[in-house]
């Protein structure tokens, strides 16, 4: 059984749908939605390290403040209640420790399902996630 439920939540439609997956098959549990805001590669290499909270300006927290309205919405859709909060660094990093942090008992992402060379260009977070973390992993297509 879980009961805490964390959803990495970034606006896009997979986004909504991943939450609304955690809503539908996790009734009972709590449900977070964490945006990341993510960090360019070049300045990541001297922060790098567990559970490090990078500096970001205004305009990006205002930016995740307004993208997580978005999942304030969906939980009213389904007539739940969501947390959220805002963390930065790489995403699929940022996930799996915040999951450590507070006792997540599942994570759920969206998949872009890229494939073939996007995928090696661009790298795939939901991936990432799922060989990172020690819990379960849902991710949702």
């Amino acid at each position: 059984m879980s009961d805490r439920i964390l959803v990495g939540y970034d606006g896009t439609p997979l986004a909504d749908a991943a939450l609304g997956f955690a809503f539908e098959n996790f009734p009972d549990a709590d449900v977070t939605a964490v945006y990341v805001i993510q960090v360019p590669e070049g300045q990541l290499g001297v922060f790098d390290g567990p559970s490090v909270d990078l500096p970001v300006s205004d305009r990006a927290l205002e930016h995740a403040e307004d993208v997580l309205d978005g999942a304030t919405a969906v939980a009213a859709e389904y007539d739940r209640s969501v947390d959220t909060d805002v963390v930065s660094g790489k995403p699929d990093q940022r996930l799996v420790e915040y999951a450590d942090d507070h006792a997540s008992d599942t994570i759920v992402v969206g998949s872009h399902g890229r494939q073939g060379v996007s995928r090696l260009l661009l790298g795939s977070v939901a991936e990432n996630v799922v060989r990172r973390s020690p819990i379960p992993v849902v991710v949702v297509r």
